[in-house]
């Protein structure tokens, strides 16, 4: 297989168009243009074709992995799962993940307490706490240690509280405020001692 033609600019992201003689075509990076040695009219065999497309999938997961990680902080499950979603192969994207915690781009120890500090942050219950460390897909062994200072926070669900009951005690509003809670990641035995909480204040009002 021959290439016909190697675009003289590249891409938005940095490839290079390269068209063969039988019609395919390329997008690659300038690294593996140069690490292959290639050039308009150059002869393929069917061995440096298969390299080229192994070296081209192998780049491609790398620097869609930097763009990735450059718009914000990712786990490396997270990282490979969204390299696959994006079209890139499996163990390429395996390989790209690693590859950027090798370089300590990549850090799910540090990525958990983010997690974890951002979670204390909105008020949310333990079970919410654990289940945004699910769905970044930090690895379960992380979790003990991101979750082991979590404090406590029943003064955030009377807080919240307060502020969506705000003296209506029809049923609907209560119950409103008790789902909204729940799917914050709180307990129920925690949201029904702030419920008892709050009545005891409103008693003492009362009898003020």
């Amino acid at each position: 297989m021959r290439i016909d033609r190697i675009a003289p600019k590249p891409d938005r992201v940095g490839r290079y168009r390269v068209e063969f003689s039988d019609g395919s075509v390329m997008r690659l990076y300038r690294q593996t243009v140069e690490d292959m040695g290639l050039y308009t009219g150059m002869e393929l065999s069917q061995e440096m074709v298969s390299r080229l497309t192994s070296a081209a999938e192998e780049m491609s997961a790398k620097m869609r992995a930097v763009r990735i990680v450059a718009a914000g902080s990712v786990s490396k499950g997270e990282l490979r799962h969204r390299l696959i979603q994006k079209g890139e192969d499996p163990t390429q994207a395996a390989q790209a993940a690693q590859w950027m915690e090798q370089l300590q781009l990549v850090d799910d120890e540090k990525m958990a307490q983010q997690v974890v500090a951002r979670c204390i942050a909105k008020g949310y219950g333990l079970a919410r706490a654990r289940q945004t460390l699910y769905e970044k897909k930090i690895p379960k062994e992380l979790w003990e240690d991101a979750l082991a200072d979590y404090p406590d926070q029943q003064d955030a669900i009377v807080a919240f509280l307060r502020t969506r009951i705000n003296g209506d005690t029809e049923e609907k509003a209560v119950r409103r405020a008790i789902d909204a809670l729940l799917r914050r990641g709180h307990s129920y035995g925690q949201i029904r001692k702030a419920l008892e909480l709050l009545a005891l204040e409103a008693e003492d009002h009362w009898e003020e």
